[in-house]
């Protein structure tokens, strides 16, 4: 069983148009969170994802609050010694600070690496979501065999189990964590809101739309009700989910059942 803290490091005012494919006809604002997720067990802790850093976040134009891997502190992981990280997915705002943890082992989907390496990347509207750097660091932590590639669902470790998905990103994988309250599903971007899932409206980053609403099912299909289910990028995580004591707005438990 498992502990599991939601760690917010930056945010993103936006629109409700930013966020479904086709809009959103009672359009407003619907801000954006951005969170890495750390997974601590008696004998074995994994950190899921791992942001970005504060240079893109001003290229991007978003509000940087703290830097990911340094945030994980707050719930006593030290990213040096940080022995495994689950890599959702290879866009900018999940795998950004890797270099702030040199002692771990990278999971991810092998689909991902040949996506983000691929023909596809000349196409301005899919490699926006990639920084080069990072795909670059990737190949080069494979090379030095610290890169675990996965081909399809697989088992992390007794509890934790990663789930191929893709839809959003061809390589695209959600993660289930055994804790006291049940199984609870990290979507990451498999959802970004709950609004996405509830409503069948997928993200506007999309690269196989059919997938993303397969996605949804999935998602379903994995948890016990609705209510373990964790969006990647919705504010209502904080809200929902009770606070560290003194951390308030910045860490919450996800491993406590939420309020509604």
């Amino acid at each position: 069983m498992y502990r599991i803290y939601a760690i917010r490091y930056a945010h993103r005012e936006a629109m409700r148009s930013d966020h479904f494919i086709g809009g959103d006809p009672h359009d407003g604002p619907m801000p954006m969170d951005y969170f890495v997720w750390a997974v601590i067990g008696a004998e074995r802790s994994f950190v899921v994802d791992a942001g970005f850093t504060e240079a893109v976040a001003k290229r991007r134009k978003r509000h940087w609050l703290r830097c990911p891997a340094e945030s994980l502190k707050l719930v006593g992981l030290d990213a040096a010694t940080v022995k495994d990280v689950i890599l959702t997915h290879l866009h900018y705002d999940h795998v950004g600070s890797f270099d702030q943890f040199p002692q771990a082992d990278f999971h991810l989907q092998e689909a991902e690496m040949h996506y983000a390496c691929g023909r596809f990347m000349r196409f301005p509207k899919l490699s926006h979501s990639f920084e080069p750097d990072d795909i670059a660091g990737m190949v080069k932590l494979n090379f030095g065999r610290r890169v675990h590639m996965l081909n399809g669902d697989a088992d992390i470790a007794p509890g934790i189990r990663t789930h191929l998905v893709r839809g959003h990103s061809a390589g695209l994988q959600c993660v289930t964590v055994a804790t006291e309250r049940g199984t609870v599903v990290l979507a990451s971007d498999v959802t970004h809101f709950y609004e996405n899932m509830e409503s069948g409206r997928p993200f506007t980053t999309a690269f196989h739309i059919g997938e993303m609403l397969e996605g949804f099912e999935t998602l379903k299909r994995l948890a016990p009700s609705p209510q373990h289910i964790v969006p990647g990028h919705d504010p209502e995580v904080m809200r929902r989910y009770s606070a560290v004591p003194g951390l308030e707005g910045i860490v919450c438990r996800l491993d406590l059942a939420p309020s509604e």
